[in-house]
């Protein structure tokens, strides 16, 4: 039987805390070790027990941190104490800005999700497997409204992608793989391979190895030349 991933799970709302402890506990993959309200007990929570992963809303109550940001603030403070251990963002913004607070100090062990994604647990699982292995997950939708964020103000699009590039780096924001992606998509891998070339080469980001860090990276990239 395969070892379950051991969660701290941090949110203000009870209900919502709760919900998602439980949603994450009948998965038989995640064991959440505890559940607190607010960024301190986020912080002590995560030094006693040495969670695999935290999971926190973006905006709790807690000293010392940035009002609205105070997810964001424990997140680089989890990061900075214990690398190994991976952070899941989960936001209601959809705007950029928020997403790079996260990613600004490296993107590697962190994702930023929207709240609506909650109810879709296969989103919020693969979004664990993904910080839990060093990877990075960001918010299609940021990514995507990055991109007509800079068409509005009348700049060229980042390397001028296409539409279908387009789908395919909101798929690969997910974090998913090149066969994940050619079946959401419902392309063959070769094409998504060919797809995913083109985007990097565009962007001039054709030597990053790793598909995760690519991602964070190709965000970060876009996020730099928009003036957000």
């Amino acid at each position: 039987m395969t070892e379950r991933v051991r969660t701290v799970l941090a949110d203000d709302h009870y209900l919502v805390r709760e919900g998602l402890r439980q949603l994450l506990e009948a998965s038989g993959e995640v064991s959440v070790v505890a559940a607190v309200g607010n960024a301190g007990e986020l912080l002590d929570a995560t030094r006693r027990l040495r969670p695999d992963v935290v999971i926190s809303d973006i905006r709790m109550p807690g000293p010392s941190f940035r009002s609205g940001f105070e997810g964001i603030d424990a997140a680089h403070r989890v990061r900075a104490e214990h690398p190994e251990i991976g952070v899941v963002i989960l936001s209601q913004y959809r705007d950029a800005l928020f997403a790079f607070e996260l990613f600004r100090h490296g993107s590697e062990g962190l994702a930023y999700l929207l709240k609506d994604r909650i109810g879709n647990l296969d989103d919020l699982l693969s979004a664990i497997k993904a910080v839990l292995a060093g990877g990075s997950v960001l918010e299609p939708q940021v990514v995507d409204g990055l991109v007509n964020r800079r068409v509005r103000r009348g700049g060229t699009p980042p390397g001028d992608l296409t539409p279908r590039e387009r789908e395919v780096l909101g798929e690969m924001a997910l974090g998913k793989s090149n066969a994940g992606i050619a079946r959401s998509l419902h392309l063959s891998v070769s094409a998504v391979e060919k797809n995913i070339n083109t985007i990097f080469h565009k962007l001039g980001l054709e030597n990053a190895p790793d598909v995760h860090r690519r991602v964070a990276a190709v965000v970060r990239y876009l996020g730099a030349r928009s003036d957000v």
